[in-house]
């Protein structure tokens, strides 16, 4: 039996090293080499389940896929269908709307979304929600308003990706020293904290790393 690179990769991994597959690592490493083999094996099972029964949480979940694979325009109608209803103001499709619409870089659009899901669920909080805010913002040209949002939320939102656009916009603004400062700390944290950290954040740490080096 001949296979793939990625497919024997797998093989020997489900095959031949259960006991590692049944692992943290292992099921990461499976889960990675899946994804060289079908990339677009979840984005094609969610669109089987929607196919095969239309509802909201099947449609939830293809949207969910569709935005991972930044088919933005398809996320954003399935995301519309799902807030018809007694879903309009869910915050979770309201969230998820507004992830699409930024996509399509319908910025208005994104921070009407934004405000009316604060002000139908004054309850909700989420920090990706609250970035994505801060985003819009900065997008639209209304840097003060960003700046304050981005501060609010280096100082609580996990990982680096809030800390690097406070800094990014810092340095438009011309306060150069206080970006730099912000790009150490994340460099500094990255180098305290453990893999899966540096894994998941490496985008960040690496373009922070190339904002010093500069």
């Amino acid at each position: 039996m001949i296979l793939p690179v990625a497919g024997s990769a797998a093989y020997i991994v489900l095959e031949l090293l259960p006991d590692f597959a049944g692992t943290r690592s292992g099921r990461k490493t499976v889960r990675k080499v899946q994804e060289l083999v079908n990339p677009d094996r979840d984005l094609k099972d969610a669109a089987y389940e929607y196919e095969r029964a239309k509802t909201t949480e099947n449609a939830r979940r293809l949207a969910e896929e569709l935005l991972v694979k930044e088919q933005f325009t398809e996320a954003s109608l399935l995301y519309q269908e799902c807030r018809k209803g007694i879903h309009e103001f869910d915050p979770l499709f309201m969230y998820g709307l507004a992830r699409a619409e930024y996509g399509l870089q319908n910025f208005n659009k994104v921070k009407q979304l934004l405000d009316e899901l604060i002000e139908k669920n004054p309850e909700y909080k989420n920090p990706d929600a609250h970035l994505l805010y801060a985003l819009v913002l900065d997008a639209q040209g209304d840097f003060q308003a960003a700046n304050h949002e981005y501060e609010v939320l280096h100082n609580y939102y996990p990982g680096a990706e809030a800390s690097y656009h406070y800094a990014k916009l810092l340095q438009k603004l011309g306060d150069t020293q206080k970006a730099l400062a912000i790009y150490e700390k994340i460099l500094a944290t990255a180098k305290a904290s453990g893999r899966q950290y540096k894994e998941v954040h490496g985008k960040r740490i690496k373009l922070a790393n190339l904002e010093l080096r500069r």
